[in-house]
């Protein structure tokens, strides 16, 4: 029997794509048994596949504002987990990087899944996370509705540059949504 550890050393020795993806693979998750808080995102962007560390760019800085936690209590594995669709950087598309490759969330998100039973909230991070949890559907409905897929679901908008923009066009989110995940987030690592 393949123990936690085991597991997440064969993820991150992971290179199955390698050869697809413009940086090479590098595996960034973020996860533990004990953690009480998933955050389901799309892939690691180039800065993060530099770093080796979940959302350590900007867009992570708004994440970590929206859900109300510092840097210390995000990069607390025990306590936090991130687990992207993909867990390498995808490259460049226009617009913004490729969509995360399937391969990666088919090949390991299950066992890793399973291996932490404390998850009490996923967060749901942009519309290639809720695709592949809730099925095909519009993110700005299903984040408008985000009472619908709780307690233990919460899905938002990536929370890159671009989201600004979405947010200007629907001030609910900040007014309503935020302070609903601010809530949310607390009671899973309370």
């Amino acid at each position: 029997m393949e123990t936690f550890d085991q597991l997440v050393a064969r993820v991150r020795a992971c290179t199955a794509c390698g050869a697809e993806l413009p940086l090479g693979a590098r595996p960034v998750i973020q996860v533990s048994p004990s953690a009480r808080l998933l955050i389901a995102s799309q892939a690691p962007g180039s800065k993060v596949h530099a770093s080796g560390r979940p959302f350590d760019d900007a867009s992570g800085d708004r994440l970590r504002a929206w859900m109300g936690i510092d840097a210390a209590t995000f990069y607390d594995a025990a306590r936090v987990a991130t687990l992207p669709m993909a867990f390498c950087y995808p490259g460049r598309a226009a617009g913004g990087d490729r969509p995360p490759p399937r391969a990666c969330a088919a090949r390991w998100r299950d066992s890793l899944l399973a291996a932490m039973p404390e998850v009490r909230l996923t967060l749901l991070v942009g519309s290639y996370a809720q695709a592949h949890v809730l099925g095909a559907g519009a993110l700005t409905p299903r984040v408008a509705d985000y009472r619908a897929y709780g307690p233990a679901l919460f899905p938002l908008p990536h929370p890159s540059w671009r989201s600004q923009l979405w947010m200007r066009g629907n001030p609910w989110f900040e007014a309503e949504v935020l302070p609903a995940l601010r809530t949310a987030v607390a009671a899973a690592l309370g």
